[in-house]
This record gives C-alpha cells, structure tokens and sequence, in this order.
C-alpha cells in the first residue's frame, strides 16, 4: 500500500467528514492528515484498529513466550500434564 495516495489536510477530513467515514469502512485501509503540511494522524476504520490490536496482543504473548524460553522458564510438556492429571484426581 503507498500511503502517499492516502494523505489527506485536516480540513479536507472538516469539510468530508461523512464521506471519509464511509470511504475508511469501504476500503479498509488509513489515512493521514496533515496540519499545516506535517503529518499529525493517522485515521482508520474501527475493524481496522481492533484487528491491529488483536495483532499486537497476540505479538507481545510471542514475546513474553520467547522472554521466558530464553530465562530458561520453560517446563516439559510431560511434567505440566501429570502435574494437572495428580491435582485432578486429588479433588
């Protein structure tokens, strides 16, 4: 995606408001506004920003994962499972 084509002034989004909201759930795809010719935002569809957010939680559980692995935090599958099989039968 060129984010050049998707460059848009702060008052262009003033005056549009309604047809940008509707051009963002269309195309799925962000916008950015300026003031006075610099970047200042970026705009996308709600579907969007929560699908990114999914994204980002499930890459810091990788990474917490990889943090752990690399303490040497990690426990062999074997011993999690008879250690959940001892506490099932115990109740």
């Amino acid at each position: 995606m060129r984010y050049s084509s998707r460059v848009k002034p702060i008052s262009f989004i003033k005056a549009n408001a309604a047809e940008v909201l509707a051009l963002l759930a269309e195309q799925r795809e962000p916008l950015i506004i300026t003031q006075n010719g610099e970047a200042k935002a970026v705009l996308q569809d709600v579907a969007s920003f929560e699908e990114t957010q999914e994204t980002l939680a499930l890459l810091k559980i990788l990474a917490l994962g990889s943090q752990q692995i690399a303490a040497d935090k990690v426990k062999p599958v074997a011993d999690v499972v008879a250690r959940l099989r001892t506490k099932r039968t115990a109740v």
